[in-house]
């Protein structure tokens, strides 16, 4: 235990943003730079070190979070990153995105503010990186087998890593211009800047892993010649089809996708274009669908210079406290602030959109929505309560529903399917085509980062035993687990 009265002591610190009126006019990360470490040592202090860690059960890839805590607390940031590094492959990733089920797990956090678990994680790492003790760990031999994995999301980039260090030939097919996935083109700058991402390709190169962009496997690449050409295939492509709003005046110019607005926000931030086709700049915007998704379209749009920003959603306001279904160590469905709504914009609950309403040029104009709530199980409009929000621009920002069927992978390969549309696999994460695997969202339907490094880790070890009998990777999840955080 690094301090035994750290959590009597020591009240909990966050990390500094930036003023709202200062971030808002660039797309640098919103916190502070160099804020945390000056008070990092105290805060991983207030970890207790608890007999039965939650926090290890309440985190998808199981991490060794008291001990990491332990090493920050005494200023030790090599061992406290090689900590880190043995059950995360890319804690930067997670220390910026992951919505910290850990810390809604903490046992500190049963009758106080849970220790910021989060907060450390990005600072061992980010010191690791500026002290030099991030390098390439390429393997001592070769196996002489090959292994193709499609899509370079966390998932993707988690499987190839591993299965690069332990010594097979990996090669990363992605669709986009660049590697990362959503973590390039999904994520905004202002969430995590994408130098992040370039090292650890870096990084990942020097080991030996060799990427393939713009290359879509089923369309560029038949499925099916990619498995004959490799031993072992690994599909991580993602699930992203996202979920469409089938109502009146869909069709009109300006109502978009989020994953076709966000995108052509980073590759302006890529150099890739000047400004954006879709902006933001001088409309009023409306975002609907209430998750991190959404608030990304929030942020985005505050960028771009937006007159409005409404977010809708159709579930009620959560509270700003556990509620008694959902009780210690679960995570709860909290009402949540993140940056980009602290920087401005108007949040709407329990509300449904029943049309839109354009120009005579074809252009939307505007939203009309209406009240909701449930009763007895069923969503019901509550009469008398419609009104009108203008909008020149519309996101929908309400989840995705799978994985891409239409561009061949699927039929292809001849992969089978669950119930919910995703690609079934086994609890080695084996699909029912022999030699290939599925991991991330692909395989498990949209989820989090850190479900996507873990399962990507353990799909790793899954190919791994296919190709050798054996494995010494490790296994931090299974697909039938179910954690704390579900």
């Amino acid at each position: 235990m690094a301090d035994p009265k750290g959590f009597l002591t020591t009240g909990r610190e966050v990390a500094e943003t930036r003023p709202v009126a200062e971030r808002v006019k660039d797309w640098n990360e919103v916190y502070v730079p160099g804020s945390l470490l000056p008070i990092i040592s105290k805060q991983a202090g207030r970890c207790m070190d608890c007999g039965i860690p939650f926090c290890h059960q309440g985190c998808p890839l199981g991490n060794l979070i008291p001990e990491w805590n332990d090493f920050a607390y005494r200023e030790d940031w090599t061992a406290a990153s090689e900590r880190l590094h043995a059950t995360n492959n890319f804690p930067e990733f997670t220390g910026r995105l992951c919505p910290a089920p850990c810390e809604s797990a903490c046992v500190l956090g049963i009758n106080q503010p849970a220790v910021t678990i989060k907060n450390v994680e990005v600072s061992i790492i980010d010191k690791a990186w500026d002290s030099g003790d991030v390098t390439p760990q390429p393997p001592e031999r070769l196996s002489g087998k090959t292994v193709a994995v499609i899509g370079s999301g966390p998932a993707g980039l988690a499987a190839a890593q591993q299965l690069t260090r332990a010594g097979h030939t990996v090669v990363v097919y992605e669709r986009a211009d660049r590697i990362g996935g959503l973590l390039r083109y999904g994520i905004p700058e202002f969430k995590m800047e994408k130098s992040h991402i370039n090292r650890r390709i870096e990084q990942m190169r020097a080991e030996g892993t060799k990427f393939r962009t713009g290359v879509e496997v089923g369309r560029d690449i038949d499925a099916a010649a990619l498995r004959r050409r490799y031993d072992a295939v690994v599909v991580a492509a993602g699930a992203t089809v996202s979920r469409d709003l089938p109502v009146p005046g869909r069709e009109l110019r300006g109502v978009h996708f989020a994953m076709e607005y966000l995108p052509l926000a980073n590759k302006v931030q890529e150099g890739d274009l000047t400004v954006s086709p879709i902006t933001a700049a001088g409309k009023h915007v409306v975002v609907i669908g209430g998750g991190d998704t959404g608030a990304d379209c929030v942020g985005t749009a505050h960028r771009q210079g937006a007159l409005s920003v409404t977010q809708l959603e159709i579930m009620p306001r959560p509270g700003e406290e556990r509620n008694a279904n959902q009780p210690w160590p679960t995570f709860p469905m909290l009402y949540k602030v993140t940056s980009a709504h602290e920087e401005g914009g108007e949040r709407l609950y329990s509300v449904s959109t029943t049309h839109f309403e354009g120009d005579e040029d074809g252009n939307v104009q505007s939203l009309h929505l209406i009240e909701v709530e449930f009763k007895d199980g069923k969503l019901e409009q509550k009469t008398g309560t419609e009104r009108v929000v203008p909008a020149q621009l519309v996101t929908l920002a309400m989840g995705f529903t799978g994985t891409d069927q239409a561009n061949g992978l699927v039929s292809q390969f001849g992969l089978g399917l669950d119930e919910r549309g995703n690609i079934a696999r086994d609890a080695q994460y084996a699909t029912n085509v022999p030699g290939v695997y599925v991991a991330g969202d692909a395989g498990r339907g949209q989820s989090l980062i850190v479900w996507a490094i873990a399962e990507g880790r353990s799909a790793a070890r899954g190919v791994d035993r296919f190709l050798t009998g054996t494995s010494a990777l490790p296994a931090p999840v299974r697909p039938t687990d179910r954690s704390l955080m579900v």
